[in-house]
């Protein structure tokens, strides 16, 4: 079994969710890192949610506070998020293009 590490970007997220680096899991994923910078010099507060295949939508955390220019880890440390095939993780903000964000992962084939 061969494991990959990716990362995956998105940048000038804003009040419209996206889906982190557009990526969709098509194996098991262990979610390594997630990172979210404020880019604006005024705070936002940002939402992350882990989307199922199904379409159900959990909250990693929501409309929580990020300073100007600061950073939110999400994931790190010795928390990980397991992601299956067909699951995505989407950031959104309530300000406009005020947000970046980071993700790692390991795929596991």
């Amino acid at each position: 079994m061969a494991n990959i590490f990716k990362r995956k970007l998105s940048r000038n997220i804003g009040i419209t969710a996206v889906t982190v680096g557009s990526y969709v899991a098509a194996t098991t994923v262990v979610t390594v890192g997630l990172t979210v910078c404020n880019t604006n010099g005024s705070a936002v507060n940002a939402s992350v949610y882990l989307v199922d295949s199904g379409e159900t939508e959990t909250y990693l955390i929501k409309n929580a506070p990020i300073p100007g220019g600061g950073t939110l880890v999400v994931v790190g440390g010795d928390q990980k998020v397991i992601l299956e095939s067909g699951d995505s993780i989407k950031v959104i903000s309530d300000a406009a293009s005020s947000l970046d964000v980071t993700l790692s992962i390991m795929e596991i084939s």
